[in-house]
């Protein structure tokens, strides 16, 4: 069984939120929810007006394999809202966010993956905690204390 979690990053700190419950925060806060290691839904509301979701590992659009579900990705605009809300952290530019954001694909034909083809990714590729954290990292944000002794 994967790992799941969700952590808000509020007031400088991270603390435990119920994904079913909305954000009750003023801005800027970024909410991580991890699912079953596959994909990392990141919610996040900048110090003005407005907020934003992207995706790590997988969409959830791909992951449920649902054309109706859930609204495609568009990477670009979600890497240039995030670096908008890092300006709080760090100087994050969209072009060092992009590599993390899941994209949607025009098939939903995601074959698991031999044992063997595994072996030649790196972990990021592999364990969406590892991929969060590194994303995390990058925004220049601590990590959530259950997901820090998770990968330690």
């Amino acid at each position: 069984m994967g790992f799941f979690g969700t952590y808000l990053y509020a007031g400088n700190q991270w603390t435990d939120h119920d994904p079913d419950q909305p954000v009750e925060a003023p801005g800027p806060w970024l909410q991580i929810n991890i699912h079953d290691s596959d994909f990392t839904i990141v919610s996040y509301h900048p110090p003005y007006e407005g907020t934003g979701v992207a995706y790590l590992g997988y969409t959830p659009r791909m992951y449920f394999e649902s054309e109706t579900e859930h609204p495609r990705t568009n990477t670009t605009q979600e890497a240039a809202g995030l670096a908008t809300w890092s300006t709080t952290y760090t100087a994050t530019t969209p072009a060092d966010l992009l590599p993390y954001l899941a994209e949607d694909q025009d098939t939903f034909d995601q074959e698991d993956e031999d044992e063997e083809d595994d072996e030649d990714l790196p972990d990021s590729e592999i364990y969406v905690e590892v991929k969060t954290a590194d994303f995390l990292t990058t925004l220049g944000l601590p990590l959530p204390p259950a997901l820090d002794q998770l990968l330690a």
